[in-house]
């Protein structure tokens, strides 16, 4: 299955870089190993949604990668199955002539494939409206991709987490790959502008400034 042009993301790109905030994630992690899905729940989070592609598979496998089998059998655990989305920018989209992709996912990961009109970061209606629930910061957002699935939870006030470490390479989408990489750049020159400008505050308030 081939991605379309993501005009969505395309629209909401004025917005994203008069806003670099929305490009921040709240929690960063290698990948979903390291999400602690006990405190998430812990903490009122109710909902999860799944970017797939180099978040829980290698790009275009329908199946867990096999490293992730024990984090993912833990969410599973904690979380109700209905009450876990993939949100794909193929699989369940207009790229997906009759959701045959989806539903392979479906079949694969064991959880719902949102079918959904909006690509992401633009779908955040459809995703409230498939859990049912007016509740986004009840809701936490996973992916690999700062301007889909981060803006997507920050357009939206849910819960941006951000997996920095992908799953393969190999088969990854050549448009994907290039951007991807110019989001790791950017948000690491975010960090260092934020880090230099807490660095002059506390020497502006030791000299009394």
């Amino acid at each position: 299955m081939v991605q379309s042009l993501n005009t969505a993301a395309l629209r909401s790109a004025w917005k994203l870089l008069r806003r670099p905030s929305l490009l921040m994630p709240q929690m960063v992690v290698s990948d979903i190993r390291d999400i602690p899905f006990v405190g998430l729940h812990r903490v009122g989070i109710r909902y999860l949604v799944f970017d797939k592609d180099n978040c829980l598979t290698a790009p275009y496998i329908d199946q867990i990668h096999p490293e992730f089998e024990h984090a993912w059998r833990q969410c599973l655990s904690i979380f109700p199955r209905r009450n876990i989305l993939i949100v794909s920018n193929s699989a369940g989209t207009r790229d997906d002539p009759g959701g045959q992709g989806a539903e392979r996912v479906e079949q694969g990961l064991g959880v719902p494939v949102l079918r959904h009109i909006e690509k992401k970061p633009r779908c955040g209606a459809e995703i409230l409206a498939a859990f049912g629930t007016n509740r986004p910061a009840d809701i936490a957002v996973v992916g690999d991709r700062l301007f889909t699935d981060v803006a997507l939870a920050n357009l939206n006030g849910m819960v941006a987490i951000w997996t920095q470490v992908i799953v393969s390479e190999k088969g990854d989408n050549r448009a994907a790959a290039l951007l991807r990489a110019l989001e790791h750049r950017l948000y690491n020159l975010a960090i260092h502008i934020r880090d230099v400008y807490l660095l002059f505050g506390k020497l502006c308030k030791s000299l009394g400034c």
